[in-house]
């Protein structure tokens, strides 16, 4: 074919490419005539005369600003909490997250939350354009429900497959930027931080590759500040309703996932039966209040969504609420901080900070992924250029094992089985066994400075207490990192089964090709990890 047949073929199909376009605002003309479906009116009733409420009514009225918190440690738990609480909602159901995974886990909870909207229960779902391909996942079509809404924060304005991907190289500073926030909000008085999206990968460890994460549900006091978070995203000009979207308007789609949810309960209907048992089991003890909550004070905070659209110097130079909330914790802390971060450059300015409170007799303990965990090379390579001085300083410093066949501990453990391929996922931190920080804000230059993200810190040493054993035990799977007599890393630790531990000196369960792609990683320029 001619160069010139070539053009004029691609001239030809620029207006089919034009009609796959997207708003990208609110301010855009051709949504003046949107009209909400779930409206401030469905928020207009008392949190704590819902039926989630009243079971805690006793420790929830001790204090007006009291909160419990539970740690939900597994996916398994993290799935079945979400389903029980959608069950359990009789008002309003808020789901924020930033990947949203097509697949059959997703299925079953956007299946109890259509349930939930059949009774009666409004509710909204906002997701992250990017990170859930919002063009091909089902969510989007429960948008036809009259209880539901969905909307799509920050799009891509062509969706054609020919330039969706060009466009980042045109709108580079505001589509680098993704709305990274976790949140799943019931009837205003409970909701669920942590890591975890929603997808397969985030809720089962038997699948071929599994986040290791940490959740948390809050109940009571700190709700308030959540939902204030979910409405200034859900209001702001970026999110862009569902209705817009060309394939969330599909009758025949819609109809087939409807389909789909029936073939689900007829041909596995053995497993449907176990599954609404063990969802009616966690509904009954949460009404016999038999989950380990801790009672306490503390706050959520969110970046503003208006941060995706600051210019690149803003950006660099922001320090919003999240950051100035770390550094005053730091300033307050005089014992110890344990982490479990899964995505760990602390920046020049952090690590200095770190080493002077070291030097100053708080004691860190780090987990982190290794390099044969990790599923961001790039963000390992930069970690290495901190290890060796936080080492120095006295840290303890563990990197997470890949695999550890029997990682699924005795009952209460924490279960943890490792797939092929697991990856820690956590972003937690405790200091001074007081003070518990969790959310889904990672340790990095893109948490700091580009992605939006939110984190709970709440104050209260019975829960800080089990957040803290929590990371001990991931540190018990983990790789402990010490320097020999040269200065050069050598990595220590016992598999099951090892009668005396294994000794590296390079990365372990690595191979020479990870190695060395780690090393080509390490030329991206670290505020771009």
């Amino acid at each position: 074919m001619s160069i010139i047949k070539k053009v004029s073929m691609w001239i030809l199909a620029l207006p089919l490419v034009g009609c796959t376009t997207v708003p990208t605002s609110m301010r855009d003309t051709c949504l003046d005539g949107y009209t909400p479906k779930v409206t401030v009116s469905d928020f207009d009733y008392d949190p704590y005369q819902t039926p989630i409420a009243k079971y805690y009514e006793t420790e929830l009225s001790s204090g007006h600003d009291v909160s419990g918190a539970t740690l939900i440690e597994d996916g398994v738990s993290a799935f079945v909490i979400r389903s029980a609480f959608a069950r359990m909602a009789t008002k309003t159901i808020d789901l924020q997250t930033y990947i949203y995974s097509n697949d059959f886990t997703s299925k079953i909870l956007i299946s109890e939350l259509k349930s939930a909207a059949d009774r009666g229960v409004k509710v909204r779902i906002l997701l992250d354009d990017y990170g859930t391909k919002s063009d091909i996942v089902d969510v989007m079509l429960l948008n036809q429900h009259p209880n539901i809404e969905v909307k799509v924060f920050n799009a891509v304005k062509n969706r054609s497959k020919l330039l969706y991907y060009p466009q980042f190289l045109t709108d580079f500073n505001r589509l680098n930027s993704r709305m990274h926030n976790k949140l799943f909000i019931v009837d205003n008085v409970a909701y669920i931080t942590g890591g975890r999206n929603v997808g397969s990968n985030y809720f089962y460890p038997e699948t071929a590759s599994n986040f290791s994460d940490t959740d948390v549900l809050f109940l009571g006091d700190m709700t308030r500040y959540a939902t204030d978070s979910f409405n200034e995203y859900w209001n702001h000009h970026l999110s862009i309703p569902a209705s817009v979207f060309p394939n969330s308007k599909s009758k025949k789609a819609l109809k087939k996932l409807e389909h789909d949810f029936a073939n689900i309960e007829e041909k596995s209907a053995e497993e449907i039966r176990r599954y609404n048992t063990i969802i009616s089991m966690a509904m009954r003890e949460y009404r016999q209040k038999k989950f380990d909550f801790s009672w306490g004070r503390g706050k959520f905070l969110a970046d503003p969504p208006q941060k995706v659209e600051m210019t690149m110097e803003e950006k660099e130079n922001y320090r919003g609420d999240i950051i100035r909330a770390l550094r005053h914790l730091w300033d307050k802390t005089s014992n110890s901080v344990y982490m479990s971060a899964a995505y760990f450059v602390p920046g020049q300015g952090g690590l200095e900070h770190m080493l002077h409170e070291e030097n100053a007799g708080v004691h860190m303990t780090i987990v982190t992924n290794s390099l044969a965990s990790t599923n961001a090379p790039t963000v390992y390579a930069k970690w290495e250029k901190y290890r060796k001085k936080l080492i120095e300083s006295g840290a303890d410093v563990y990197e997470f094992m890949v695999s550890a066949e029997n990682l699924r501990g005795k009952e209460h453990d924490r279960e943890r089985k490792q797939s092929s391929f697991s990856v820690l996922h956590s972003k937690t931190m405790v200091f001074d066994d007081k003070i518990s920080w969790i959310g889904s804000f990672n340790l990095d230059p893109r948490s700091a400075y580009y992605n939006t993200e939110n984190v709970a810190i709440f104050e209260s040493a019975d829960f800080a207490k089990k957040l803290r054993n929590m990371i001990i035990k991931d540190t018990q799977t983990s790789w402990r990192v010490t320097l020999d007599n040269d200065g050069d890393p050598i990595w220590t630790g016992s598999r099951p089964g090892d009668e005396k531990p294994r000794v590296y000196k390079h990365a372990p369960d690595t191979g020479f090709f990870r190695r060395i792609w780690k090393n080509i990683c390490n030329l991206v320029p670290e505020k771009f990890v």
